[in-house]
């Protein structure tokens, strides 16, 4: 699969995610996605998908806590002045969570698929403007940067004696210096590499000289056969 089939092919399931409001149409784009991650990812498939659980498991225990607990009414219940009741309640979660879980799991699929690939190199293959890849690769850069910060500033805190690797109540009551001290590098990072690393090596005129050479349009035979899955998905997904 190309990069450009992996972008549209994720593109079609984050739109027909958005647009399905049936559970069963969600299940059968789960079913499209897990088979997606299978064929691309093999073993490696669990990982994306344990990741996307830890992104919809602390809404899905809010949005449970609030509809199902406290509400105990879907909010169509709610506008059409129905009793209503907690198993639709239940019901209206578990759909915008599995929309959620879908949507981060086509990303995380498709970006595990090309790990191999720099941001750089990837979207050189993209057929996308000129623009749009240069704040892409730019974006990533900084990503990668501030996280590697983040974890430096925990452990510099670790050191300190302000906060510990496990939960305690110092994490608690110290948890604000971590934000704060995080927020701090974040800024500082990015100011530093917009004003001063970036002109000084001319990041952008080299960045743009590489992303100039023409990229691939072509779409091999396995991204056609994808984007027809996703686009019978969608439309069984949508009826």
């Amino acid at each position: 699969m190309t990069p450009n089939g992996a972008v549209l092919f994720a593109l079609l399931v984050i739109v027909a995610a958005a647009l399905t409001r049936s559970l069963s149409g969600l299940s059968l784009l789960l079913g499209l996605v897990v088979l997606f991650g299978a064929v691309g990812l093999g073993a490696r498939l669990l990982r994306a998908l344990a990741w996307s659980a830890a992104i919809v498991a602390p809404l899905a225990a809010f949005m449970g806590l609030v509809w199902v607990v406290v509400v105990g009414r879907a909010p169509d219940e709610i506008a059409a002045g129905l009793p209503g009741s907690r198993t639709a309640a239940a019901l209206y979660v578990a759909s915008v969570c599995l929309r959620l879980f879908i949507m981060a799991a086509v990303l995380q699929i498709a970006a595990m698929r090309f790990a191999d690939l720099t941001p750089l190199q990837f979207m050189r293959r993209v057929a996308a403007p000129l623009t749009a890849r240069k704040l892409v690769i730019l974006t990533l850069s900084l990503v990668e940067t501030i996280l590697q910060a983040v974890d430096r500033a925990r452990t510099a805190l670790i050191v300190a004696g302000l906060i510990t690797r496990r939960l305690s109540l110092a994490n608690l009551s110290n948890g604000w210096i971590l934000v704060q001290t995080v927020w701090l590098t974040t800024v500082t990072i990015a100011l530093g590499r917009v004003r001063d690393k970036w002109p000084a090596e001319d990041s952008l005129a080299l960045l743009e000289a590489a992303l100039r050479q023409p990229a691939p349009h072509r779409l091999a035979a396995a991204d056609w056969a994808w984007l027809a899955l996703a686009l019978a998905g969608a439309a069984a997904g949508l009826a």
